[in-house]
């Protein structure tokens, strides 16, 4: 499997991302390392997550993710077969990017995930609070002492991920490789315009996250029944179940019957082959789920399959 370069990092990446947010979630512990198992063992190395994951839960702080990661590294023995990516700035716990923030988070993130170093430590979202140059500077010290590879951004504006590129070139620190926005068949606003021009320009990699739109490029979503009693429902509702959702919905329909493969394969295979997309995050709670979604990652869309689904999500 061909694997994408991740920025100017020197890291690479197979075209599908691991999205952790789920493990001691709605995936227990021992479904999460049979999943983490079964990606790697299909060919597959990134495994995205953050410190925050999963502090919106009932009973949860917030860690437990970074946890369940971190005993499968120390039972699986398979450190060296994956890249771990983490995030810090959203956990209430911890928020923001101070220096201080930073430099803390981090320690919580190393001890829960059981390593020495992380691979792409992420911005979580943006701190319009803390001058972008204290950020930097901390980032740049845990490169240094060996503590991260590469950093990356999530939740940026082009204008703030453009700043923080300036700042770092003018200071001679670390940059952010790589960018985690919204994107999918629907949502593409985040990516395509100005992300992707500076993107392209500046050599960054963009590993996007809702790639299925929170389950509705399934094609599970068909009718208002289909809505009750899913966690997602009101979301899903309001963003997506509108005429071009619909017709998307249905392109995704012809596509699939067409090569063979799964609405959620189609969806995802039609991001992999986007142009300015390294590789998209996506979730998974069972082996089954997981093994339709790497399906993806081998899944060609004839060039005028792509652009139908292309031109009917615009």
């Amino acid at each position: 499997m061909r694997h994408r370069p991740l920025g100017r990092s020197g890291l690479s990446t197979a075209p599908l991302v691991f999205g952790g947010n789920v493990f001691g979630w709605t995936a227990d512990e021992a479904t999460s390392h049979r999943l983490l198992d079964a990606f790697v063992d299909g060919g597959f190395n990134a495994i995205d997550t953050a410190d925050v994951y999963s502090a919106w839960v009932p009973g949860h702080e917030g860690g437990e993710s970074e946890g369940v990661i971190g005993r499968w590294l120390k039972a699986s023995g398979k450190r060296d077969k994956v890249l771990i990516l983490t995030k810090v700035a959203m956990w209430p716990k911890q928020p923001g990017l101070s220096a201080a923030n930073i430099e803390a988070a981090v320690e919580g993130s190393l001890k829960r995930l059981q390593t020495d170093y992380i691979d792409l430590y992420q911005s979580h979202r943006d701190d319009a609070d803390t001058p972008q140059d204290e950020t930097l500077e901390a980032f740049d010290r845990l490169v240094r002492a060996g503590k991260v590879r590469a950093i990356g951004a999530s939740n940026f504006s082009p204008e703030r991920l453009a700043s923080s590129l300036e700042t770092s070139k003018a200071k001679g620190l670390a940059r952010y490789e790589t960018i985690q926005p919204k994107f999918n068949l629907v949502d593409r606003d985040q990516v395509e315009g100005a992300m992707t021009e500076l993107t392209q320009a500046e050599g960054l990699g963009i590993i996007p996250f809702y790639g299925l739109a929170a389950g509705f490029l399934s094609g599970k979503y068909r009718t208002e029944d289909d809505f009750e009693g899913k966690a997602r429902a009101a979301t899903i509702r309001r963003d997506y179940w509108n005429d071009k959702g619909r017709a998307v919905l249905a392109a995704l329909d012809e596509a699939a019957e067409a090569v063979g493969a799964s609405q959620a394969q189609v969806a995802l295979a039609w991001i992999m082959a986007h142009p300015a997309i390294t590789a998209p995050l996506a979730s998974a709670t069972s082996v089954k789920q997981l093994d339709e979604l790497m399906g993806a990652a081998r899944l060609e869309l004839p060039g005028e399959v792509w652009r139908r689904l292309d031109e009917t999500g615009r």
